[in-house]
């Protein structure tokens, strides 16, 4: 089972400002080819109280100057904002210097956009022509994120790898990623298929569990309007739930795999299973980067051992 990484590069308690949480997420792309993770990517935000990454070409740049070995990419750029012929090139001239180790994560997110599967099609056929074939990776490395399943057959009959969003939708994964597969093999494409997978783990169930109920938080005051930093796991210990907050928080935990490194690895593989995954692309937001840097580390090593 492959494992990658992808950063929302978020601002938190720790890293309070934008060039802390851009150094942070920059470091952990040096630290993740260390631990021997195959991709990370960085995603897309804006006019985010809690991210710091608007640009995720730029993170890719600047990421690839600083590793040598793991892949990097987009997850996902939000190809409604732009035209396919820029993101074509910004990523195509990455891949000229970096051969290879470039890949381009692209979304919608909420965005309508009546042009997006034409634009997916000529992603994939113009950057399929600055890569040589691979059995691994999709056509042009072009990978397309979807959480409703409303999507996931696009890639199929494009050639492109598909990456379902359980954390942002934990229902429904099962036959989004089957039409996907479906699809590839009735256009005669090889399928590629990765789950997004958001998870809280450390040495012990109790302080994995505190960085989940700071998590929970965290995404809690989003849903109810407040935007911000993701909180400590003090300020979490410390914090007054009340109920519809607690509601909410049960609701939210079910996107959520917790625990120490071993049960955490093992609902992350029945979940690979069920979900025809040959990839996991692993989420935890933390406010220490100390404490994400050991949640990915403790994982890895996990899943190696």
């Amino acid at each position: 089972m492959r494992l990658s990484i992808l950063d929302q590069v978020p601002l938190t308690e720790h890293a309070t400002t934008v060039r802390d949480a851009l150094s942070s997420g920059l470091q952990l792309a040096q630290d993740a080819e260390a631990l021997g993770y195959h991709r990370i990517w960085f995603a897309e935000h804006h006019h985010s109280k809690s991210f710091a990454s608007a640009a995720p070409e730029m993170m890719t740049a600047l990421a690839l100057e600083r590793t040598s070995r793991i892949r990097v990419g987009t997850g996902a750029i939000l190809l409604p904002y732009y035209q396919a012929q820029k993101v074509i090139e910004a990523m195509g001239l990455l891949a000229a210097v970096h051969p290879d180790r470039v890949d381009i994560g692209v979304g919608r997110a909420a965005l309508s956009d009546p042009y997006y599967a034409q634009k997916i099609a000529a992603l994939v056929q113009d950057l399929d022509a600055v890569h040589e074939a691979s059995d691994t990776e999709p056509a042009g490395r072009v990978w397309v994120l979807g959480a409703g399943g409303s999507t996931a057959p696009l890639p199929g009959t494009l050639g492109a790898g598909y990456v379902h969003g359980h954390f942002l939708r934990p229902a429904g994964g099962e036959p989004a990623t089957r039409a996907y597969r479906e699809a590839a093999a009735n256009s005669g494409h090889a399928a590629h298929t990765v789950l997004a997978v958001r998870f809280a783990t450390a040495d012990t169930e109790e302080k994995a569990q505190a960085l989940a109920n700071a998590l929970l938080l965290w995404r809690v005051r989003k849903d109810l309007g407040h935007d911000g930093p993701i909180p400590s796991t003090a300020t979490a210990a410390n914090y007054e739930w009340n109920a519809q907050e607690r509601a909410m928080a049960t609701e939210r935990s079910h996107a959520l795999i917790v625990g120490t490194p071993e049960k955490v690895r093992d609902e992350l593989l029945a979940l690979a299973q069920s979900h025809g995954a040959d990839e996991l692309m692993l989420n935890t937001l933390v406010s220490d980067p100390a404490d994400r840097l050991q949640s990915y580390r403790l994982l890895a090593e996990c899943f190696n051992a």
